[in-house]
C-alpha cells in the first residue's frame, strides 16, 4: 500500500503534536516534531548567550549554524517508541518545553536562515514518505504536495489552559497562567507576523479546531481523514 505524508500545522499548544503522534504510533509511520527542532536551537542559542536582554545575536548564531555547531537529531525513546529532541546528541526534551525557551522560540524561528536550516533536515526526513510532521509551515512550505494536510486551532484560552496543565503535572511549580496566556498570544501574532513563511493554513488544508474536543475525539477525526486519504490513492 502506498504510503502518504500527513502535514499538520496550527497555532501553539493547540494538541497537534499529541494528535501527530498518536496517528503515527496507529498507522506505523514515523513521527517528526518540527517545534521541537526549533525549540533546540532556541536552547542553543540561550545556553550559549546569543539571546541577551531579548536581543538575538543572530551573526553569531548564524556563524554556529553554519560552523556544524548546532546539530539538531532525535533519539527514540525505548519505552515509549516516540522521538527525543537532542541538541549535540544531548537529550533535551524536558528542558526545551520550559517556559524560557518558550518566551523566545518564535523570534528564533522567524530568522530565514534557522528556518533554512531546519527546512532542509525536516524534507529530507519525509523522502521515502511514511512519516506525520507537524509545525507551523508543513503543508505550505515543507511539504506542500503532502497528500493530507491539518491546521489545527482552539481559543488562546484553552491553548494556554493546557499548556498550564501540562506543565504543572510535569511539577513546575512557578508557573502562571496569565504569564502563559501571554505567550500564547505573542507567539500567534508573531508566528502569523513573521516576513518567511508565515503561520496559514495552506490552501486544501482541513480546519480542525479542538477546542471543545477531547483527545479521543480528535484522534478519531484525524484517523477517519487519514483512511480516507489512503484509500484513494
Amino acid at each position: 500500500m502506498n504510503k502518504i505524508i500527513v502535514a499538520i500545522d496550527g497555532h501553539s499548544s493547540c494538541g497537534k503534536s499529541t494528535m501527530a503522534k498518536a496517528l503515527a504510533k496507529t498507522v506505523g509511520y514515523v513521527y517528526v516534531d518540527t517545534g521541537a527542532m526549533y525549540r533546540v536551537v532556541t536552547l542553543y542559542a540561550l545556553r550559549n548567550r546569543l539571546i541577551e536582554n531579548g536581543r538575538i545575536y543572530e551573526y553569531a548564531l548564524l556563524q554556529h549554524i553554519t560552523f556544524g555547531w548546532v546539530k539538531v537529531t532525535f533519539q527514540l525513546d525505548p519505552a515509549t517508541k516516540l522521538p527525543l529532541a537532542c541538541l549535540n546528541g544531548e537529550v533535551v526534551e524536558d528542558e526545551i518545553r520550559g517556559m524560557e525557551v518558550s518566551n523566545h522560540v518564535s523570534p528564533i524561528a522567524a530568522l530565514p536562515f534557522v528556518r533554512t536550516f531546519l527546512v532542509e533536515q525536516q524534507q529530507l526526513m519525509g523522502q521515502e514518505k511514511g512519516i506525520v510532521m507537524d509545525g507551523r509551515d508543513i503543508g505550505t512550505v515543507v511539504f506542500p504536495q503532502a497528500e493530507l494536510k491539518i491546521f489545527v486551532t482552539a481559543t488562546a484560552e484553552v491553548r494556554a489552559q493546557r499548556r498550564y496543565d501540562e506543565l504543572i503535572g510535569k511539577g513546575e511549580k512557578n508557573v502562571s497562567f496569565d504569564d502563559i496566556l501571554k505567550n500564547v498570544q505573542e507567539r500567534d501574532y508573531i508566528d502569523s507576523h513573521r516576513e518567511v513563511a508565515p503561520l496559514r493554513p495552506a490552501d486544501d488544508a482541513l480546519i480542525l479546531d479542538n477546542s471543545q474536543l477531547t483527545r479521543e475525539q480528535q484522534n478519531a477525526w484525524l484517523l477517519e481523514k487519514f483512511n480516507a486519504v489512503l484509500s484513494a490513492q
